[in-house]
């Protein structure tokens, strides 16, 4: 789905990328340091992992957002095999983060604020069980965690619809192909990248009030 908005979007939109203000955008990468040792991980899924991974990057405390696929049951999993919708798992990003920074919490509601999760099966343009809404935990604390953003979303009545967020543990996280790594960072130009991941992240960003790294 992903290739064939980037070549929709390339036949509607060229020439205004050519003159777009994105293309000067800075994608907030994985910061090249050692594991601090106070450093956790978490896992999210919640549409096209190249948007996730920018939006978890761009939060301090956060060292690295790694692409892959989880919550599915194929122990070999690639591109091709997910974007099938066969495998069962989703577009996910492995986030390694520096708990004495940045809590739990604050990744969960980030993961709630960057994308809509009232959509099953789908964010915006991108369809299938690949694009659905994951919350991995990895204990108990971390599901109540979890539970409770949900319950707080619905309480104050965020969204019209019913959350439809999955709430699983990990069992395995299989990190994406090279070229999915930091791909925002590398294809700037794209025009996925341009018309959708780019300004969804800048819309986050304007919305999500957190300490961001410095740019």
């Amino acid at each position: 789905m992903k290739a064939l908005v980037a070549m929709l979007l390339m036949v509607t939109t060229l020439s205004a990328c050519a003159q777009s203000g994105s293309k000067k955008f800075s994608a907030p990468a994985a910061t090249r340091q050692n594991a601090s040792a106070h450093e956790a991980v978490a896992t999210f899924a919640e549409g096209c992992f190249w948007h996730s991974e920018i939006v978890f990057q761009s939060l301090a405390g956060v060292r690295d957002a790694v692409s892959g696929y989880a919550g599915g049951t194929d122990k070999n999993p690639d591109y091709e095999k997910v974007s099938s919708g066969e495998t069962g798992h989703a577009e996910a990003v492995q986030v390694y983060y520096d708990s004495s920074v940045v809590s739990f919490e604050t990744l969960v509601k980030a993961f709630f604020a960057s994308q809509d999760p009232t959509t099953l099966n789908r964010q915006g343009n991108d369809v299938g069980t690949q694009y659905r809404s994951v919350a991995f935990y990895r204990n108990e604390k971390e599901k109540e965690i979890i539970d409770a953003e949900i319950k707080r979303l619905t309480d104050m009545k965020k969204y019209r619809d019913k959350i439809v967020t999955e709430v699983k543990p990990l069992t395995k996280f299989y990190p994406a192909e090279d070229y999915h790594q930091e791909y925002i960072s590398h294809n700037p130009d794209n025009p996925y990248v341009q018309n959708v991941c780019i300004p969804e992240f800048l819309e986050f960003k304007r919305e999500f009030k957190t300490n961001y790294k410095k740019q």
